[in-house]
This record gives structure tokens, sequence and C-alpha cells, in this order.
């Protein structure tokens, strides 16, 4: 017999630490405490000097001479500690309005979003999901800076998509039970929306209706499996024999954008949404353990398991390939869409390996050369790289070049030196003697490959930018509260706080300037943080130059080369209360003065931002406002929302 009951709250998986691998060399381990000790730790908030870096603060004459100063032109905002603080604040001279929100209409037919979220499942598929994420503006050739498509990611779904929450139960077993109709809105508002938009003649941006470009991908859109996992037995289901189908894409986070106008939005947190039942398999299933998927009767998040037997990834001994113990397999990849052909099916690319993956910033050199850099955004996770095989032709690209390659994993020495080590089957320890039989056992099982190559563990590698005159690139660590607090997570170089609340960003450039190299120097650009003072412990005080802010998620590069920072931290908890709300940051790449540009309404994270080319219109994410906004009357159910801001004078934002 069933019984109705609350289900306790579960841990994000990028909260719960799954690398017990330990990788860190002692000779690192060791000259990095001997760093900490000469200078204490205020040694390691100044900034690391490393060789090939001069100094920290001019990485080379080349950033040197493009150096930003006097070129961030606004006034920074305050920090909002209000309990209520339910609107989006921008400096003088600027303005910021909602644009597209969750419910939103998107494909032709679309109902209207209703304020008690009854619009069933049939209505929210044609509608904005929830949780904006990564994003990015494709514009059209007849009009670059007025008319273009908007891709928006939809990384996950609150309680708030349903009238008075999700319905659940729980029956003798402890297993949770979820109504059909619930979970279809939940998989419908997941994925991604195209809109087309278009600057009218007032100079208003709108949304264009009706348009053909108009497009949802939901969790249970069917896309193609490409690159040398496809069709293996790893991908092999009882739905899909012949390993080369999935439906849908699920806790789409950041994304990246190719040189020949497709978008690639990257699969994170996905194994929230899994279980194994079967200890035992589960045990010596690594491609399970090793990412987390929970064991027990259900999964972290949603149950969707209970009607929908794709996310239950028990093996079934009596079905073909074991039902769907294979599932899990088909996530956590980058999907290639095309957004200008809306009958085009997207493209999951297994060369580029499988993981928490937070986003895929390309890098291109005048040459041609590529590479995308992704991280692993989970405690203890490592940063990656993807070189194509093939170069960029802008004339002629090869519209299939992500799918041969060689894969990376960073490795960050405590002298200023890195290396990106190849992830190929064969070499490195990746041999059948370590279970890597083919090249699709180490991109199915990205993170154990990893392991034993030696990579450094990071304090959640999140987005990449890289510089668009320089090529240099950087990494959002977001924080890492268990650094130097648990055995397998030692302090470090590139990680160097213990008890890491606030974060860091971390920077490198290639040797020789290549895409494609095999080493590079790397810095610490800032350690974010609370100042230095009275009451305040060593370990959560930053050196950042200018406003301060904790947790940098979010980064992207404009066109003259400020460097935008989105945060993400829990507004409520007692390590963040000095930085108020989460917030939009700029700064000088090479002055590192960090100026506050943005915050958003209580309870929010700063997400995802894309612009015209002219830097004159730009869009950013207000992902799940904890009280009314947009609406910002206290009453209305808050809703994800695309931000869109100009400069009241028509300028380029930021200047």
């Amino acid at each position: 017999m069933s019984k109705k009951t609350e289900v306790p709250p579960v841990l994000d998986i990028d909260d719960i630490p799954v690398n017990d691998s330990g990788n860190l060399s002692f000779d690192d381990i060791l000259a990095s405490r001997r760093r900490l000790l000469k200078g204490g730790l205020g040694v390691a908030l100044g900034g690391f000097l490393l060789p090939g870096l001069s100094a920290c603060a001019a990485p080379t004459r080349h950033t040197s001479q493009l150096s930003l100063a006097g070129t961030i032109g606004f006034t920074s905002v305050p920090v909002q500690q209000a309990a209520d603080f339910d609107q989006v604040t921008v400096p003088p001279g600027y303005t910021a309005r909602p644009f597209f929100s969750w419910g939103d209409a998107v494909e032709n037919g679309a109902a209207p979003w209703r304020k008690d979220a009854s619009n069933p499942w049939q209505e929210q598929m044609l509608q904005a999901g929830q949780n904006h994420d990564g994003m990015a503006y494709f514009p059209f050739d007849d009009a670059v800076n007025d008319h273009g498509l908007l891709v928006i990611n939809h990384e996950y779904t609150n309680p708030t998509l349903h009238p008075k929450g999700p319905t659940t139960t729980v029956d003798e077993a402890g297993v949770i039970h979820r109504p059909l109709d619930e979970v279809k809105k939940e998989q419908a508002a997941h994925g991604i929306s195209v809109i087309e938009i278009r600057r009218a003649a007032d100079g208003q941006w709108q949304r264009v209706k009706n348009s053909r470009f108009n497009r949802r991908l939901t969790a249970n859109s069917p896309m193609h499996l490409t690159g040398p996992a496809a069709g293996t037995d790893h991908l092999k289901t009882a739905a899909d024999p012949t390993g080369t189908r999935v439906l849908g894409t699920i806790n789409n986070c950041s994304m990246g954008v190719t040189p020949w106008g497709t978008y690639l939005t990257c699969e994170e947190n996905w194994s929230n949404y899994f279980m194994n039942r079967d200890a035992q398999d589960h045990a010596q299933r690594a491609t399970h353990h090793r990412y987390g998927i929970a064991q027990g009767n259900n999964s972290y998040k949603y149950q969707w398991s209970s009607v929908d037997p794709r996310f239950d990834a028990t093996p079934q001994k009596q079905s073909v390939h074991g039902g769907y113990v294979n599932e899990p397999h088909r996530f956590g990849w980058v999907v290639e869409i095309d957004p200008f052909d809306p009958q085009s099916t997207p493209k999951k690319r297994t060369a580029l390996g499988r993981f928490a993956r937070e986003c895929a910033t390309l890098s291109v050199a005048e040459d041609g050369r590529m590479a995308i850099y992704s991280g692993d955004d989970t405690r203890g996770e490592y940063l990656y790289k993807f070189v194509p095989d093939a170069r960029l032709d802008p004339k002629n690209p090869d519209r299939d070049c992500l799918d041969k390659g060689t894969l990376y994993v960073a490795v960050f020495h405590s002298d200023g030196r890195g290396e990106w080590r190849a992830l190929v089957q064969g070499q490195g320890g990746l041999t059948p003697r370590n279970g890597f039989f083919s090249q699709a056992d180490v991109l199915v099982n990205t993170r154990g490959a990893a392991d034993i190559l030696g990579a450094t563990p990071m304090d959640r590698p999140e987005w990449v930018a890289v510089h668009p005159q320089t090529r240099e690139a950087y990494v959002t660590l977001t924080n890492n509260v268990l650094r130097g607090k648990v055995p397998d997570q030692p302090i470090d170089a590139a990680n160097p706080r213990r008890e890491n609340h606030h974060g860091q960003i971390v920077r490198w450039r290639e040797a020789d300037n290549d895409p494609g190299a095999t080493s590079f120097t790397w810095d610490i650009f800032l350690l974010a943080g609370r100042r230095a003072g009275a009451g305040v412990p060593t370990h959560e005080q930053g050196n950042i130059i200018g406003d301060i802010f904790s947790s940098p998620d979010g980064l992207w590069f404009d066109h003259q080369g400020r460097l935008w920072i989105e945060t993400d931290f829990d507004d409520e908890e007692r390590p963040y209360q000095d930085m108020g709300t989460n917030q939009l940051l700029c700064a000088d790449p090479v002055t590192r003065e960090v100026r506050r540009f943005l915050v958003g309404p209580r309870g929010c994270e700063i997400t995802g931002l894309t612009a015209t080319p002219d830097g004159k219109s730009l869009w950013l994410n207000v992902q799940h406002p904890g009280i009314s906004y947009p609406a910002g009357d206290g009453k209305t159910r808050p809703r994800s929302t695309t931000v869109l801001i100009t400069k009241d004078d028509g300028g380029v934002i930021g200047s």
C-alpha cells in the first residue's frame, strides 16, 4: 500500500565528490606546502609569480599592449542584502528589462503561461522551459546587430513548475512514485529553446512569433549519437539496440558556439536522474559509481524512473542489452545543434568524452587549429580539451570534425607549468590491463581514464572563456569546501585554500599560443572571497582588486576583451552574507580591476551571457529567482528569465 510523504531534499551531485583517485604527485604536494609555509597563505592570496607569466599582471607583451585600462566605464552598483530584494539593478545610464521567461510562447500554437502553473505538459512542450542557463546569439547576415536567433539552455526544473509542487508517494519498499503527467511536464521543461528575435523600427528588440526557426528541444527529442562510442555495446539499450539513437538532452548548463554556426549544448548533472538498485553491479560498474549515479531505490532527483523505465539503470538480465543499464552512458556529452535548420536532428558528439560537462568553449588559431575546452563541474574533477584532427577552413568547414580528434586532460604543476595528457586508448596506462580495450571505453569512462593519467583534481571547474585577441584561456573554479579536509583533495598550487567557500579563476596560455599544444603556463588570475578584516577567516579572504564577489561561475569575453564574471552562491548561507545577492561583474584582464555591473533578485543565480557583435545589446539569464521576479509584486510565481540590457545612449555595454 502507498502512502503520501514528503521526500527529504538531497544534495546536488556536484556537492558530492566521487573522485577518490587522489591524483596529486608527492613532489607537487611538497612544493605547494613549502610555498604556503614559507610566505603564509598571504602569498597565495597575493597571486602567484610564475615563470613565463611576467608577475601575473601582464602575462605576455601581447596582452599588455591590449590593456583595457579606462575602458570599464560604468559606475559600480552596490550589493543588495535585503531579504525582499526582487529586481535587477544595473548602473546609471543602462536599462535592463525582462525579455523571455519560463512559460513564454516558443513554437507556433503555444498557449499563454498560467500564473498558477496549471499548463499541462502538452502546452509546456511549446513554451520556454525552466532555469535558463547557457545561451548564444546567432546573427542573420542581413542585419547582424538587429536580427538573429537566441538559443537558450533550460537546465532543470523547480517545484514551481507544478501548481502545488511535485506529487510523490512512497511504497513500503521505499520506492518513490510520481504521476505520469507531472513527469512529462518536467521532461518538457528541460532542454533548449530557439527563438527568432529582431530589433523593431522603434529600436526595441522583439521576439518574432510564428517564426519557422522557433523550436523546443526537450528530454524526449530524438537525437543521434556519433563518434567513436556510437554503435558500441556501451550505448545499446532495450529501446535502441543500434546504440546510435537517443531521446533527449537533460541538465543543459553552459555551451559553446562553432565557427560554422552551430550551438554546442552541454549535459552537466545528468547522473541525478538515474539510479541502480543492484548494489553489487553498481560497485563494479565504474561508469555508474565513478559518475555518482545513485545506488538504491531512488535517483537523487525527480524519480522519473517510476513512469519512464529508461531512467532505471538497474541491469535487467532477462532483457536485451540489460534493459537500460547503458542509458546513463548516453548522457554527459556535447550535443551539436543547428539553430538555422529546425528540421535537423541534434548530434551527441562522443569523441569529446563523457562527464558532468559545464561548457564547450572554442579557441581557433590563425592557421585553423582548434581546441574545445570543458570543465567537469564536480568537486575534485578535471579540466579537459578536445583538439579536432581537422583544421578550420572558413570557406568549407568540416561539419563533422567533432567526431575525430584527441581528448586531453590538464595537469597543473606547482611551478606554473602545465601539460595536457592525451586520453588515447593504448597510451599512458589506458590499456586492457586497466579496463580500457577501445577508445569507446576511454570516452564512456573519461573520468576513470583521467584518474589513471594523473590529472589535477580541481575546485569544481566550470565555464571557460578565451580572450578574443590573445587566446589566453580562463576557467572558473566555483568553490570546494572539502579542499584540504579530505585526503584525496589536498591543497595544491592551483587550488590553494582549504575549505574553499569562494572559488578562484585560473588562466593559462598554450605553448606557442597553439590551441593544440600539449603544454602551457598558468597562474591564478584572482581569488574570490571576503575582504581581510577582523573576524574574517584567512581561508575566506580573497585578493580581488575592486568589488568583492564569491563563487565565480559563468565567464565570457566581450569583443573588446572585457572579462565578464557571473556568480552562483547561496545568498542565505553565512559565508556569503557580505556578498548580497548574485551578480554580474566586469574585470580588466591586465589590471585585474573588478567592478560590479548588475545584481539580481534574492535566491537567483546569474548565468548565460551573450551579445550582438557590436556589443550594444546584451542578454543574460536570471535563474531560479526566489520571490516573484520578473513580476516583482511579491505574489506571482517566480520565473527564470532572460534579461535584455542596453545602454541608454546606444553605446557598447561596459564602455
